[in-house]
């Protein structure tokens, strides 16, 4: 798990990168990649105005359903994929210059692009419980193939590892769901209804508490797998470092959240059929010691886009912890997270490729003096990873302030928790610090760079500012997500 190789790879297609970002040509399939983004956060504006007050909309007898957490999500994924998207053509310019990418690639890079985004807008306005799995299985077969993306032999053996590890943990949510179906069947629910979501919330008393609460456990272990949750957190730093810079943002800012959606769906479920002590011994549980590892990590960490990998799990950690407190502040404040932590870890992930293709090492080591070399891309990294720590006026420093203040009003138990993960934060703070100092301070020769290269940057940590100093008219649509989620 400390393995330090980056994306680079090889020695010999790190040395082909130095310098290949000054080659800007674009490819007809860049720009074009824009459009699916664009429509998912244009279905979500309309879609906002027609879920308001707590309402939903269904189509497809009921198949697909819209409430105010559909249009949260697919917000969060259509603005963090604007950003990936964007910093694509780019980044794809500088390995078609390096000999890295050739037509065919850039063509089935944006197929692939935009089939990820298609699962995982299904996956988020299902209301189908099956269907919610074989969307975020999809996920997993299309993304797989975007790791391995470069065919190094470093990309494809974290395509492989990614694989093996999220189809485990999809095998437990697979069984997870048909233990509910058959817990829904014998509780006298019809065939066609069994995994319907709001059906089962309506009628989670009547459902066997033995079988449901084993049906839960597994399937929090098998999306808590595409999550970055421990026990099946391994893939991710692999995948990450692989994976093309926008390719790990979109699965960084918003795979993760999506599959951890899914996971809060299934809490409802749990605590209006179980009561609220045993989601919140798991969650917290699970939070706890995926916090811990992960600030293990960074504090050994020598890769750059491994250390933002690790970051991920850090902050999947704490949704986890506001998802086990379940308040009204604490639900709210774990959804502004999913979008914060989205658009600030895009915005980093995104700058990591541009530094990879700029210095040609992803070792924390060999990267000296990017304010000096590339004060642009150096700055905005650096406010990424400032963003991350948690630092106003970014909403990240809200939703966590949120979270420590609910999970301290919720008893001893989770009072103790919250304490513990705030330690662990301290932990990953200064690792995350010290990392990111040693990056960008130090002598250099300035660089020429490219503002298209570096507006999805600033877009994505003015979004991420913006919605921590005022949600302005997203913060109706906060208190009614949150909403869905609260405890019967």
């Amino acid at each position: 798990m400390t393995d330090n190789r980056g994306e680079a790879g090889d020695a010999s297609a790190s040395g082909k990168l130095v310098g290949a970002s000054r080659a800007r040509g674009r490819h007809p399939a860049d720009w074009a990649g824009l459009t699916s983004p664009a429509a998912i956060v244009a279905c979500g504006a309309l879609l906002a105005a027609e879920v308001g007050d707590g309402g939903s909309v269904a189509a497809y007898s009921g198949l697909l359903r819209a409430d105010a957490l559909t249009v949260w999500m697919l917000l969060v994924v259509g603005t963090v994929a604007l950003i990936a998207c964007a910093s694509a053509p780019a980044y794809l310019a500088g390995e078609r210059a390096a000999g890295l990418a050739t037509g065919p690639a850039v063509w089935r890079y944006h197929a692939l692009v935009h089939a990820f985004l298609a699962a995982m807008c299904l996956a988020v306005v299902t209301a189908n419980l099956g269907v919610l799995w074989v969307a975020i299985e999809a996920t997993t077969i299309v993304t797989a193939f975007l790791v391995g993306h470069r065919r190094t032999r470093n990309s494809v053996e974290a395509a492989w590892k990614y694989v093996v590890i999220c189809s485990a943990g999809i095998a437990l949510a697979f069984l997870g769901t048909v233990l509910l179906y058959y817990a829904a069947r014998q509780a006298g629910i019809a065939e066609a209804w069994a995994l319907d979501w709001p059906t089962l919330l309506a009628r989670a008393d009547r459902l066997d508490p033995a079988v449901t609460r084993l049906g839960v456990t597994l399937v929090v272990l098998g999306y808590g797998a595409k999550a970055g949750l421990v026990p099946l957190h391994a893939w991710l730093p692999d995948a990450h470092s692989q994976a093309p810079a926008p390719v790990s943002a979109l699965m960084s800012g918003v795979l993760l959240s999506v599959a951890f959606t899914a996971i809060l769906r299934y809490r409802v479920i749990a605590d209006a059929a179980l009561g609220i002590d045993f989601t919140w011994a798991l969650l917290a549980g699970i939070a706890l010691l995926t916090l811990a590892l992960a600030a293990a990590l960074l504090l050994a960490q020598r890769d750059y886009k491994r250390m933002l990998a690790y970051s991920s799990m850090e902050h999947m950690s704490l949704i986890a912890l506001a998802a086990a407190v379940g308040s009204p502040l604490a639900l709210s404040a774990a959804l502004l997270h999913i979008a914060g932590h989205g658009l600030a870890k895009a915005t980093a992930f995104c700058a990591s490729g541009q530094i990879l293709q700029l210095r040609g090492t992803s070792k924390i080591g060999r990267v000296r003096g990017l304010l000096t070399q590339a004060p642009w891309l150096g700055a905005l990294f650096g406010l990424a990873v400032i963003a991350l720590l948690g630092f106003p006026p970014f909403s990240l420093f809200a939703s966590e302030l949120a979270i420590a203040r609910a999970g301290f009003a919720a008893g001893t138990g989770l009072a103790w928790a919250t304490a513990a993960a705030l330690l662990l934060v301290l932990i990953a703070f200064a690792a995350l610090t010290v990392r990111t100092a040693r990056m960008l301070l130090g002598p250099g020769e300035p660089n020429r760079e490219s503002p298209s290269a570096l507006w999805p940057l600033a877009l994505g940590l003015t979004a991420c500012a913006a919605l921590g100093i005022a949600a302005g008219p997203l913060g109706d649509l906060l208190s009614q997500a949150a909403a869905v989620l609260e405890r019967p």
